[in-house]
């Protein structure tokens, strides 16, 4: 390694044999600490011990890194050319189970809020910008390259190399990763509540922190009266093992006065749309004496579409979500409609679920590994921001039917990257704005796993797609937020 770097090398030796990271590193001075038992402050003190222009940061507290030949050169290079620049990332390579894998990261943008963006575990740092952020938060412990990551994109750009192939700068050996969208349900409390402050601060730095309370109004149509309590409106595609499941837990509400809205998008041949014809007037299945159900068939596959179709035709004051093989506890309505009656500045109700696991011989178990997903980081005074930095905000979400058309409906696949994806987490960040958002803490949905779930193991490539479909929505927001404090 002929370039003189000057290294912070971020390890945890109980975990991770850092000896022949270390040998590629000598000659250069190197300053090393173990991630988890410093603060923000230690790792402060940290950079001040280095001394060049530039400052190479690994992160070898997870994982076995070794670094390229030729990987000082280029990231020089980059740091001569980038204007204004304040940490180079790059791709990297992953041995898993002995075979060689090529990560390719997402370009960095402001709405890049989640806590669990791979940033890969080497970043080259302008000391100068650096400087400009320092020192860290002494409060903060374990999320600390999190904080360092928001500090550096407010005082410079965030540059990405990219590999097509064979062009990582490093290579990390670890066991591969499936992807889990449940996943960050297994981080603590302390952990999360941490990664909050982080990123509360870093809103308030910016201009586009919501204060508790601020901008929230009354809901126009709280006092209305509507023909219904709720509509459950279900989009379906090819799902006719499943949607007599989730009609028939509207069926059980102890609340009568509600519909069930089936938007099937397959078009006429989709084999649901005889399943649903089943409990139309006429069908085996139909009771006078059960819920309405009204079908509605697209032959075009736009979850956003189907939606707003059923919003469209919706006779209750309340919304409600139904996934077609997804199932609502017989209270569910209950709970949630008492929520409204608190306070007229809620806007929308969110719910909590349980994960259950339909087993190939048909059995409904309840994943008990997975915990009562209540989205407990969700509070009166911090939820609407701390959503920014999460993927989820709950299930089942309500709102009033009226609100959909005052804040535009939801998207219908015409913002950047959504893709039948996140048109919930698009209308949730909008009603946050102008409303309250009410919450059940008792499980009150049942999600359910099965082979075909969209949840249940998806690729890289269909990730990266959704995060970058929620991200573009985040960096909206920071912008309207940033309107609505008289920011910029």
């Amino acid at each position: 390694m002929a370039n003189q770097l000057d290294v912070v090398l971020l390890t945890n030796t109980s975990k991770v044999d850092v000896q022949p990271l270390l040998k590629q590193l000598e000659g250069h001075l190197v300053v090393t600490r173990e991630l988890g038992d410093i603060n923000g402050a230690e790792l402060s003190d940290a950079f001040q011990q280095t001394k060049s222009e530039t400052v190479l940061v690994i992160d070898a507290s997870q994982y076995v890194i070794s670094l390229k030949k030729s990987a000082p050169d280029l990231l020089r290079l980059v740091s001569q050319t980038e204007p204004d620049w304040a940490m180079i990332y790059s791709d990297y390579e992953i041995v898993a189970d002995g075979e060689l894998q090529e990560t390719h990261l997402l370009d960095h943008h402001a709405g890049r809020l989640r806590d669990d963006t791979d940033y890969g575990f080497v970043w080259l740092l302008n000391r100068e910008k650096l400087g400009d952020v320092m020192p860290l938060d002494a409060d903060n412990q374990r999320s600390l390259l999190y904080e360092l990551r928001l500090r550096l994109s407010e005082a410079g750009r965030l540059v990405h190399i990219a590999n097509r192939y064979a062009g990582a700068l490093y290579t990390v050996t670890k066991l591969a990763d499936t992807q889990n969208v449940f996943a960050y349900l297994l981080a603590d409390k302390e952990l999360q509540l941490e990664r909050e402050r982080v990123l509360s601060r870093y809103l308030q730095r910016i201009g586009a922190y919501l204060e508790p309370g601020q901008h929230y109004t009354k809901v126009p149509y709280y006092d209305k009266d509507y023909a219904l309590t709720a509509s459950v409106i279900i989009p379906v595609n090819s799902r006719p093992k499943f949607i007599g499941m989730a009609i028939e837990s509207v069926f059980k509400q102890t609340v009568k006065e509600v519909e069930v809205i089936v938007v099937v998008n397959g078009g006429e041949n989709d084999p649901t749309v005889p399943a649903v014809q089943a409990y139309l007037p006429g069908g085996e299945k139909y009771d006078p004496e059960k819920p309405p159900v009204t079908l509605i068939v697209h032959d075009i596959n736009n979850i956003g579409f189907c939606l707003n179709s059923g919003l469209e035709a919706a006779k209750g004051k309340f919304y409600i979500q139904l996934d077609s093989d997804d199932q609502l506890m017989p209270d569910a309505v209950e709970k949630i409609v008492k929520v409204y009656k608190e306070d007229p500045k809620i806007g929308m109700v969110i719910g909590s679920y349980e994960v259950w696991e339909l087993k190939s011989s048909g059995e409904l178990v309840r994943m008990d590994s997975i915990p009562v997903v209540t989205h407990g980081e969700w509070t009166d005074e911090n939820g609407r921001n701390n959503l920014l930095r999460i993927n989820g905000a709950g299930a089942p979400r309500s709102f009033y039917v009226d609100a959909a058309r005052d804040l535009g409906l939801l998207d219908m696949n015409t913002s950047p990257y959504a893709r039948n994806y996140g048109e919930d987490y698009h209308f949730v960040l909008r009603m946050s704005e102008h409303h309250r958002i009410g919450r059940v803490w008792d499980p009150v949905y049942k999600v359910v796993r099965h082979s075909g779930g969209t949840d249940h193991s998806i690729d890289q490539q269909t990730v990266d797609r959704n995060n970058n479909a929620k991200d573009w929505m985040r960096l909206e927001a920071l912008e309207r937020r940033k309107q609505m404090n008289g920011v910029g």
